[in-house]
């Protein structure tokens, strides 16, 4: 029989071929006795895309060439290799982020919430595609344990989560693994043990929907509990689906005592796991060993990239020696999901929800009082930047309403992405609110000294050449801003422009002077900014994390970070006050000088500050 964490059943996968080359796991990589190749199909931070659709700018998703996205394309991906490999020798698997990501997930969790009956969109086309286990990510806790359970319950399949335990208890809250058993030609089968672990960091980013019911121990902590149960129970091979990055790193530095990213040391401290499905990360592996310590076995590790642009295939060729399947040799490739078109039969399954998503999105959430357009963002303060600085800094200052930063001064920061963003007069939907943040960025609160303060805008102000007069120039004259003709120059995203909160924050950026020496006039309320003085910085992920190399971000303490997509803050609040009124909160916070002479750039205007 199968089992799910010991307790409950599972399906179970009959014969296929023998396998054939790979690399060696346990040195010789020769095969010794009856050999039989076992398939491991792999997804990972789908992140709630079905189709290839980009819901903001309703058409398709576009990204690049490279890149397709969504389970209806895996789900051609996942037929063919079961057709070329057996359907039968082939195990489905997803390491998690899952229900949260784009539209048709929020709508669903949020608008039209699953907990009143709805199917998830993801778990229809899981079950289409007959995925036969998959790991909790960090973020299907977003939008509370509710709508988890109602997501784990339409699921025809065990979501495993071997390190969310229960509060008082420590009992895993979930399963925390499955044994399948595999039929093979040769008359004994391969019960395939497969382990599911999540991130740590769940305690910290979802703090509000599990303290006090769930907890998340250390990764490698707790398969040293789980991997010796699923030998004992008979396990051949033991596969862990790990919503963990392989670059061992915290993003939350040592606010908890376990790491974030911790597929490495999983598969180099724990023995007897054969392969690991990586995810969490975001990044492109196709095939990754790293060698038990204690063992000396190669472990075999692959991430396909997020939003099933990539299908992970493990082939897992074993021995039968003395009556018991091995692992002899092993190797991971990446199929990319632009080769393929969609499966029909998954398109058609979720074609009523995308129509009623795209109805969404396209509809009316507030009204703008005043056209804001991000045109001039890069040279002139607007009012677009300011937006998106108070929703930014309003969610980390009430986020920290019960804590010893409350009073702390909040700043934030915001760079112009997209030359084209404008929110018009009038009606406004989600996509014209989504166009003001076109990337999938998360929010963190930063505690920083006024003089970090200074060093992080004088970094920000390398953007800008070096001119001695004030003007009139053309935009691209007092800019270092990537251009055809300049295409190693400075990308616009990359320029920073930071406001406060309660008060405003000042200053003038003096682009007469040398890089490095350009900000003047730097106040918070009126008042000139000390060196030593506290602020809270909101902050996105990517600049947290070094993206940009500006200083003093990386080894600030993080005071609030609930993986909270900035995008769907905007979205959200919008929603929630039903008005965009310019004159509340945009006003003229910094400007170009030159030797203390206000510049002049062609195409500057006023949008609603004051």
């Amino acid at each position: 029989m199968a089992a799910v964490g010991g307790v409950g059943a599972a399906a179970v996968a009959g014969a296929a071929p023998a396998g054939a080359q790979g690399r060696d796991q346990r040195g010789g990589g020769k095969a010794h006795g009856t050999t039989f190749r076992l398939t491991v199909l792999g997804t990972s931070d789908t992140h709630g895309n079905v189709l290839n659709w980009d819901y903001f700018k309703d058409a398709e998703y576009t990204d690049s060439a490279a890149n397709d996205v969504g389970l209806a394309k895996v789900a051609t991906l996942v037929r063919l290799m079961r057709e070329e490999r057996g359907a039968d020798s082939c195990l489905t698997l997803d390491a998690g982020d899952t229900i949260q990501g784009t539209p048709l997930s929020y709508y669903y969790a949020k608008i039209d919430p699953i907990t009143k009956g709805h199917i998830h969109p993801m778990a229809a086309a899981m079950n289409a595609i007959g995925y036969d286990a998959a790991a909790l990510g960090n973020h299907e806790f977003n939008y509370g344990l509710d709508t988890l359970r109602a997501f784990q319950r339409q699921l025809r399949f065990p979501l495993l989560g071997a390190n969310a335990v229960d509060w008082k208890t420590g009992a895993p809250t979930f399963p925390p693994y499955a044994i399948k058993r595999v039929r093979t030609p040769h008359g004994k089968d391969v019960l395939v043990g497969i382990l599911g672990l999540v991130t740590p960091g769940v305690a910290i980013w979802d703090r509000d929907n599990v303290e006090g019911k769930v907890r998340f121990p250390g990764i490698v902590e707790q398969a040293r509990t789980f991997v010796p149960r699923l030998k004992r129970a008979g396990a051949d091979v033991v596969i862990v689906s790990c919503h963990s990055g392989s670059k061992t790193s915290s993003s939350y530095g040592d606010a908890l005592p376990y790491p974030e990213n911790a597929s490495t040391l999983l598969a180099q401290q724990v023995p007897d796991i054969d392969a690991i499905l990586v995810g969490h990360a975001h990044e492109e592996i196709p095939e990754l060993f790293v060698t038990n310590e204690k063992t000396g076995r190669k472990v075999l590790l692959s991430e396909p990239l997020k939003w099933g642009m990539r299908l992970t295939v493990m082939d897992l060729d074993l021995v039968q020696e003395q009556g018991r399947w091995t692992v002899d040799t092993a190797h991971a490739h990446l199929l990319n999901a632009n080769t393929v078109p969609e499966d029909k039969a998954v398109s058609a399954l979720l074609a009523k929800d995308h129509s009623v998503v795209r109805q969404y999105v396209n509809s009316v959430i507030g009204t703008n009082v005043t056209a804001m357009s991000a045109a001039t963002s890069r040279f002139e303060d607007t009012a677009a930047m300011d937006f998106i600085n108070v929703v930014q800094a309003q969610a980390v200052k009430k986020a920290l309403a019960a804590t010893s930063d409350a009073s702390t001064p909040v700043l934030s920061i915001a760079a112009p992405f997209n030359r084209d963003a404008a929110i018009p007069a009038g009606d406004v939907t989600v996509r014209d609110v989504a166009g003001l943040y076109v990337f999938d960025n998360t929010l963190l609160g930063i505690r920083m000294t006024g003089a970090e303060v200074l060093a992080y805008l004088e970094w920000s102000a390398g953007y800008f050449k070096q001119v001695q007069g004030t003007g009139p120039y053309a935009p691209d004259a007092v800019t270092n801003a990537v251009t055809p003709t300049a295409p190693t120059g400075t990308p616009d995203y990359n320029y920073d422009i930071m406001g406060g909160l309660d008060a405003p924050l000042a200053y003038d950026i003096d682009i007469a002077q040398v890089a490095g020496s350009r900000i003047k006039n730097l106040t918070y309320g009126g008042a000139p900014v000390t060196a030593g003085q506290s602020f809270v910085i909101a902050i996105n992920n990517y600049r947290q994390s070094g993206g940009g190399n500006f200083p003093g971000v990386k080894t600030a303490p993080v005071l609030y970070n609930a993986q909270a997509e900035i995008r769907q803050l905007i979205i959200d609040w919008v929603t929630a006050a039903g008005k965009i009124d310019a004159s509340t909160f945009a006003r003229q916070d910094w400007r170009l000088t030159a030797n203390g002479a206000p510049v002049q750039v062609t195409g500057a205007s006023t949008d609603g500050r004051h």
